[in-house]
Formats: C-alpha cells, sequence, structure tokens
C-alpha cells in the first residue's frame, strides 16, 4: 500500500474516523484538523504512528508530518473521505459523556485562543502560508539565476549560459513581482471576501500606469505615485477593505444586479481609497519598516541578534510569529531578501544542540533517546516542532537552554549586519540547513552562505553547552534519567 495512504488512514481512525472532522488544511510541516469532538483522540496511537513527528493541541489539532509529506498525506486523507473508504466507516468509539466532554474541551481551547489579537495574527498567518511553496520555489530559482549571473562576472559564460540566465531569472522573479495580487487574493478570501476582487484591487499597487498619477495633499504637498508604493501591506488594507465593503453593498443591493453593481461598486470606491490613501500611507509604512529592521541590526548588532534569536520560540508558542510574516515579504519586496529569516532560524538550532545534549545526559531513558535519535534529523533541516514539544519542552529548562544557546547564532548573524554585510533569504518556510539555497545578501552567495553556516553551528554549540551543564537540576536528572 502507498505508504502516505496508509499514514492517513491511521491518523484518520486515530482523531475518530471522518464523523469526527469538521474540516482540515495543512500548512508546510502539519496537518491541521478542526475536530467535532476532541475526546474521541487516541494521542498516544497519533504520537507512536510511524511518519508522526509529534502533535500541537492548539485551536486546531496540529499533527507534525514534515514538508512533501504533509501535502501527500492531506491529498490521501482527502480522497479517503470523498471516497467513503473503509477508515470512514469504522464508528468512533465513544466513552460516557463523550459529547459533554468533547464539547467543554473544544470552548476551552476556543475560549484560549479566541482574542482579537490572536485572531487577526491567525488571519494574517493564513493570508502567507498557502504562498510558501511557491515563495520557496521561485526563491531557490533566482538564487540560482544569481549564481549564473556571478559565474558569467567572473568570465565563465559558455553560450547555454548566456541564454539560459535570462530565463531562469524571469522564472524566479516573476511571481515576486505580482506578490501582492496573491496576497490580495487571498486576503479577500480570509476575511470573507471575493478573492478576485482582491486581487484585481490590490493590482492596482503594481499597475505601471500608476506612474502618472500625482496629486497635492494639504501640508504634505504633491504626492507623486509610483508602481509597487505601499506593497504587501497596502494591498492587505485594500484586500480587506473590498471584502467589507463589497458585503455592505450586496446586502442593499437587489439580487437581480447584484453581479453588476457590488463588484463596481466595490471596486471603484475601494480603489479610490487605494490610490488617496492606502498607496501614500501603506508606502510610509513599508519604507519605515525596511529602515527600522536595517538599523536595528545594523546598530543593535550582536544584542539585536542574540534577542531576536533567544525569544523567538516563545513568540511561536504564543502564535505572535504570525506578525513577522509580512515584514518579512515586505524586506523581499524592498531588499529582494528578509535579513530577519535567518537570524530568527537560529533558535530552532539552539534547540537541535540542546537536543544532542539532553541525549548524552538522560543516558539510562531509552525512550527519549530513541525519540532524539528519531527526530534529531529533521531538526537538522530545520523543522523544529518534534523538538520543542516533544523533547526540551516537557522538561522544562532544557527549553530555555535551548532558547538561549539560540541566541548566540543570531548574534554572529547580527555581527555581519553591524557592518553592513546583512545575511539574508530570498524566501521565508525553511529554516536549517534547507534555508542554505535560499541565502543571500551583499557579501554574495558564497560569503553569506558561510556565515549563514557559522551561525548555525555557534546555535548548536551554545544550546548544547548550556543544556549539558546548566540544562539540568540534580532533581531533574534523578527524574528523567531512569531505565525505562
Amino acid at each position: 500500500m502507498n505508504p502516505n495512504r496508509a499514514l492517513a488512514e491511521e491518523i484518520l481512525e486515530a482523531v475518530g474516523g471522518a464523523s469526527n472532522i469538521h474540516n482540515f488544511t495543512n500548512c508546510i510541516t502539519r496537518l491541521r484538523i478542526n475536530l467535532v469532538d476532541r475526546s474521541l483522540i487516541d494521542e498516544p496511537r497519533i504520537k507512536n504512528t510511524k511518519g508522526v513527528m509529534g502533535v500541537v493541541d492548539d485551536e486546531t489539532y496540529q499533527i507534525v508530518l514534515g514538508p512533501g509529506t504533509v501535502k501527500k498525506v492531506a491529498d490521501e486523507l482527502a480522497s479517503i473521505i470523498e471516497s467513503g473508504g473503509e477508515a470512514c466507516s469504522k464508528p468512533a468509539s465513544k466513552p460516557a459523556n463523550a459529547d459533554s466532554k468533547g464539547q467543554d474541551i473544544k470552548a476551552e481551547l476556543k475560549k484560549k485562543n479566541n482574542t482579537p489579537f490572536k485572531n487577526f495574527l491567525r488571519k494574517i498567518g493564513n493570508i502567507f502560508i498557502p504562498l510558501i511553496p511557491a515563495l520557496v520555489g521561485a526563491g531557490l530559482i533566482n538564487g540560482i539565476a544569481g549564481l549564473m549571473a556571478n559565474l558569467m562576472k567572473t568570465g565563465f559564460s559558455p553560450e547555454w549560459m548566456v541564454t539560459l540566465q535570462p530565463i531562469v531569472s524571469v522564472i524566479g522573479s516573476a511571481f515576486f513581482l505580482y506578490l501582492t495580487v496573491f496576497a490580495g487574493v487571498n486576503a479577500a478570501k480570509e476575511f470573507g471576501g471575493t478573492p478576485s476582487l482582491g486581487g484585481a484591487v490590490s493590482a492596482i499597487i503594481i499597475a505601471p500606469s500608476v506612474a502618472n498619477i500625482s496629486y497635492t495633499y494639504p501640508v504634505f504637498g504633491e504626492i507623486t505615485l509610483s508602481p509597487g508604493q505601499g506593497g504587501i501591506i497596502g494591498a492587505i488594507f485594500a484586500a480587506v477593505l473590498i471584502s467589507y465593503i463589497e458585503k455592505w453593498v450586496r446586502k442593499r443591493v437587489p439580487a437581480a444586479i447584484d453581479i453588476i453593481v457590488t463588484p463596481t461598486i466595490a471596486l471603484l470606491v475601494v480603489g479610490l481609497i487605494t490610490i488617496f490613501v492606502f498607496m501614500p500611507l501603506a508606502g510610509v509604512i513599508s519604507q519605515a519598516i525596511g529602515t527600522a529592521t536595517t538599523w536595528l541590526l545594523a546598530h543593535g548588532g550582536l544584542l539585536s541578534g542574540f534577542v531576536l534569536a533567544a525569544s523567538f520560540l516563545p513568540l511561536v508558542m504564543f502564535g505572535l510569529h504570525q506578525a513577522l510574516i509580512p515584514i518579512h515579504a515586505e524586506l523581499i519586496t524592498q531588499f529582494g531578501y528578509t535579513a530577519l529569516l535567518p537570524i530568527l532560524a537560529m533558535a530552532g538550532a539552539g534547540q537541535v544542540g540542546a537536543a544532542i545534549a539532553i541525549y548524552m545526559k538522560l543516558k539510562h531513558n531509552k525512550s527519549m533517546r530513541n525519540l532524539i535519535k528519531g527526530v534529531l534529523p529533521v531538526g537538522f533541516l530545520g523543522i523544529g516542532e518534534p523538538l520543542i514539544y516533544g523533547v526540551s519542552l516537557p522538561l522544562g529548562r532544557p527549553f530555555i537552554t535551548a532558547c538561549i544557546g539560540g541566541g548566540f547564532g543570531g548574534a554572529v548573524l547580527g555581527l555581519y549586519a553591524m557592518s553592513g554585510n546583512f545575511i539574508g533569504s530570498m524566501a521565508i518556510g525553511p529554516s536549517g540547513l534547507v534555508l542554505v539555497p535560499l541565502v543571500t545578501g551583499p557579501l554574495g552567495i558564497g560569503a553569506s552562505i558561510v556565515g549563514y553556516l557559522l551561525g548555525l553551528v555557534s546555535s548548536y554549540i551554545g544550546g548544547f553547552l548550556l543544556t549539558y551543564f546548566f540544562g539540568f537540576t540534580k532533581e531533574l536528572l534523578l527524574e528523567h534519567n531512569k531505565d525505562n
């Protein structure tokens, strides 16, 4: 049997069958399931299933499967449910009072996560998560095009490369040219509007003809627009507003003329607001983000890099990291890379070093050592959830030492930034060793990769040493270093 289908069937049975799934989706590493009754989950079975790297019990039940695999398993799961396969027909075993218990758990989790700020950040994350595969693919192709261009500058320019380089460059850069449109489409969808209208109003921002538009404001004087002004932030503003305007107009327009009147009014009104408000305002905000980030890294250097890397995983646990996604996207739009992502990627490297230290300290804890042996390879590849939720966080203190250890790699990259030699990533999504092909910066691709690897090694060593020497009290060591 197809291993991905077998894994999908196993997960389906362990979560209580198809009738217990309200809906599901996936991000780059996790299968995210909205369940009807959480009391039906057989979590030990899920955790012990081959191919499952860990679980995260948030508002959605998240099963960590890793990049590539998660999409295949999600497709197989959809296929099984649609076909009404064997795993779907198996009745879920319900304990007494399961309904009330499940609803209580669901209500409690919903209350904990249903704050306006967290909901807003979740929506921002949902705008960009579907774009990550294209961001990674296009970013990597851009890197190949850049490498070819550098080789040609050194004098190595065979005819095939001279012909192929501009073609590869177009393939890699086209997505980034229209990233604002994709963001607008997803933003409208996320906020309940028509995706095509979100894309249409966002396209105004990158239309070449906006260069012909200028107007005068009191106090501010003459404002001349340029294509791309406002970028991702302006696109999100416009797409969110058109979603609300569209719904407002639709309620007041007769159904017979809705298809003509609603989109026309919504697009015209929000188009004007985009040109006269969002583009200049978001342009100022975007420029400020780029300037502030550059200033922080260039002047904060060691300290800024250390604090950013050391504090990133606590932000992830509270879901606050999603606020950084549009910042990454804006930096890529402005500079061609985000210097924040490689620094934040050091946090996962600290977890890798800590896991090695835990493996060496807990010599008698066979189950923990076996878990570490299973998940450490994917930790090197930048998939940190199994190490966080399965290894360091349950132990408590090692999670803290791992975070601090990750700060050392961030400090190394901060040191590079102090001299203006930022280590950046051409795309968002990967981290760890998987990020290497996407690394670039003012030093060029080769030297930037060396700097990034130096940061990784520093985080590995920092996480290891801090956890080995300070990660366990005598009591903690006695409690966990037992035969099992």
